[in-house]
């Protein structure tokens, strides 16, 4: 299968992952109860209040107010029709899932409210551990701890997620910052000081997008600063020694949520790590859903 390398913009992902169809993590129910199953059943959707399931297609979003009540009151409803329709519904899935969690993704996304992984992807309680801050990205080893780097350690080391997704998006603020900083700034602003962690992506985009316009380089950089992530989660060392004995794969996704398509790909190990010198790495196993 063809390969691309890092001036690419056809990003690449494993095609036997199907996010939109994935199987049901099996989740261990240790002690699960059954006993009174139907007797809890009954007396808890018996509760006053609970909303009926809507039957708009169209999403409802919370609406400003100034003391926040409305805010709450839509949050509140929403929260119980999730009760009623979805946790009671399935009620020994989500007991089994108040003993132990083994979900198979680590999903690293940007914080941007328009991004949900689990919403946009279709995961389910127990089967994506989720960590989000700005612009989706990883420090390499070396920065030292940090919050994203301690999800990071939990989750492959002590949950033994499989597979790690890595998923940008269009129009990122975290990425538009970190293309419009100067090089070698000072700054205190928090922002800068964090996206700082993608200049590697900023200059191969700098140097392969020069002739394009600041828009365009900035979608450039997003796609790009997935990768140079990808390679910094390599730095970690029970990441990478997972990765070399096959038992965790990286993956790359980006979400247009302009319309509303989705790449994925997976990043070739064997191949990138002959080229580590260089700086260069491989992908495969491209997708595009549209």
């Amino acid at each position: 299968m063809a390969q691309s390398t890092i001036g690419s913009s056809h990003l690449v992902f494993d095609s036997k992952l199907k996010v939109f169809g994935i199987e049901q993590t099996r989740v261990g129910f240790l002690r699960t109860s059954k006993t009174n199953l139907a007797l809890k059943l009954h007396a808890s959707m018996d509760g006053p209040a609970l909303v009926q399931e809507t039957k708009e297609t169209t999403p409802k979003l919370i609406k400003n107010s100034i003391d926040g009540n409305d805010s709450f009151s839509e949050i509140k409803n929403r929260f119980l029709s999730f009760k009623k329709h979805k946790y009671l519904e399935n009620l020994e899935c989500y007991q089994g899932l108040a003993e132990a969690q083994a979900p198979k993704f680590l999903v690293i996304s940007c914080a941007d409210s328009r991004v949900c992984p689990s919403y946009i992807l279709g995961f389910e309680p127990g089967e994506a551990f989720v960590v989000r801050n700005v612009g989706n990205l990883v420090p390499p080893f070396e920065n030292g701890p940090c919050e994203t780097n301690a999800a990071l350690e939990f989750s492959v080391t002590a949950l033994e997620v499989e597979n790690i997704l890595v998923t940008g998006h269009s129009c990122c603020g975290g990425i538009r910052a970190l293309m419009s900083m100067e090089d070698e700034e000072n700054s205190s602003s928090f922002i800068k000081n964090w996206v700082v962690v993608g200049k590697a992506a900023k200059s191969t985009t700098k140097a392969t997008a020069s002739n394009l316009s600041f828009d365009q380089q900035c979608k450039h950089c997003e796609k790009e600063s997935i990768n140079n992530t990808l390679l910094n989660l390599l730095t970690y060392p029970w990441v990478e020694e997972r990765v070399a004995k096959g038992v965790l794969s990286l993956h790359g996704g980006y979400y247009d949520f302009v319309n509303c398509t989705y790449e994925k790909w997976t990043l070739d190990y064997q191949k990138s790590n002959s080229k580590q010198e260089t700086g260069e790495y491989a992908i495969k196993n491209r997708e595009f859903w549209s």
